[in-house]
C-alpha cells in the first residue's frame, strides 16, 4: 500500500484498532513518508481511546445526563482524534522514530530517498546511539545538502559522508578555519596546504596529536573562494590520492570509510574514526527524515 492509500484511509484506520498489525507491517515496507503517516494513525487511535475514556468517566460521574447518541458521539470522537494527531513535535514523531528503529528502516530507507535510486545502500556505523540532532547539526546538513549532492554526482562519494565530515571538522559550522582578517577560508575539511598547493592559504593555530597527546601548533590550511570549491577539492583528494585508494572503495559502510581515513592518516586524533562515524550517522538520520 502506498502513502496515498494510507492517507486516504486515515479516518477508517483511526476508527479500527484491529488495523494496527497491518498498519505496522505497511509502515515497515514503505517509505519514510509512509512511516510518518502510519505513526499519525497510531496516535489517532491512542487519542480516540483517550477521548472515549474521558467521556465515559464524565458520564459515569453524572456530569452528563446521557450518551446523546452513541453513533454520533463515536463519530465525533473519531474526527476529533484525527484532527489532533500528526502535529509537529507530538506523539506521532516519537512513534515514527520507534517504528524506524524496530523495522530496521534506518538501513533500508535510503533505497527510497533522494540518495537511493540505483545506488548502493549505506550501512550506518553500529553502536553510535540515536541522540536527537541539535539545531546546529540540522541547520548545517540543510545548508550543504545541495552542493554535496552535486559533488556526489561527479565523484561518487556519498553526500552524507562529506557533510558529516565537514560537520565534524568545523563543529557543525561553529569553528570554521578563518583568514587573518576573520573571513572564512571556506575550508570545511581541515585540508592542509602542503608544498604542492598553489592556491590561497589560511594560517591558524590547531590541535595535533603526537603519540596520542594533544598539542597546539600553527599550521597552514588551504583556502578557497566558495564552499563548493572546498567540497570539490576534498572529493579530488579522496579520489585521486593513492593514500586514500582503499578508502575510496569503502563508501558502502560508514564505519569502514571512517576507519579507512584514520588508518590513512587523514587526522592524528586516535579517536577520529568513532567521532567521524557519529557525525555521518547523524547526517544520514537528518537526510532520511526529510527525504
Amino acid at each position: 500500500m502506498g502513502v496515498g492509500n494510507l492517507t486516504h484511509n486515515s479516518n477508517a484506520l483511526a476508527a479500527d484498532a484491529r488495523s494496527l498489525n497491518s498498519l505496522k507491517l505497511q509502515a515497515g515496507q514503505n517509505t519514510p513518508a509512509a512511516i510518518k503517516e502510519a505513526a499519525k494513525q497510531f496516535e489517532s487511535l491512542f487519542m480516540r481511546e483517550l477521548i472515549k475514556s474521558m467521556r465515559e468517566a464524565t458520564m459515569k460521574s453524572g456530569m452528563l445526563e446521557s450518551a446523546q447518541g452513541d453513533l454520533g458521539t463515536d463519530l465525533l470522537d473519531q474526527q476529533l482524534a484525527v484532527q489532533m494527531s500528526g502535529r509537529p513535535g507530538g506523539l506521532s514523531d516519537i512513534i515514527a522514530q520507534q517504528l524506524s528503529r524496530q523495522m530496521g528502516a534506518a538501513e533500508t530507507q535510503g533505497q527510497g530517498s533522494a540518495h537511493a535510486a540505483g545506488k548502493q545502500a549505506i550501512q550506518p556505523a553500529a553502536g553510535q546511539g540515536n541522540a536527537t540532532p541539535t539545531v546546529s547539526q540540522t541547520s548545517f546538513v540543510q545548508r550543504f545538502n545541495g552542493v554535496a549532492a552535486k559533488v556526489e554526482q561527479s565523484s561518487g562519494i556519498p553526500a552524507s559522508f562529506m557533510i558529516g565530515q565537514a560537520g565534524h571538522e568545523t563543529g557543525w559550522g561553529r569553528r570554521e578555519i578563518t583568514n587573518a582578517d576573520g573571513s572564512t577560508s571556506f575550508n570545511l575539511f581541515g585540508i592542509k596546504a602542503g608544498p604542492g598547493w598553489k592556491g590561497k592559504v589560511a594560517e591558524v593555530t590547531t590541535t595535533e596529536y603526537v603519540n596520542g597527546v594533544p598539542q597546539k601548533t600553527v599550521a597552514k590550511f588551504r583556502a578557497y573562494n566558495s564552499y563548493e570549491e572546498s567540497f570539490r577539492d576534498y572529493a579530488r583528494l579522496i579520489s585521486d590520492s593513492p593514500r586514500y585508494a582503499q578508502v575510496r572503495q569503502q563508501t558502502g559502510s560508514v564505519q569502514a570509510y571512517a576507519s579507512g581515513l584514520q588508518r590513512a592518516g587523514y587526522a592524528t586524533d586516535p579517536d577520529y574514526a568513532n567521532k567521524l562515524s557519529r557525525a555521518i550517522n547523524t547526517t544520514l538520520r537528518l537526510q532520511r527524515a526529510t527525504a
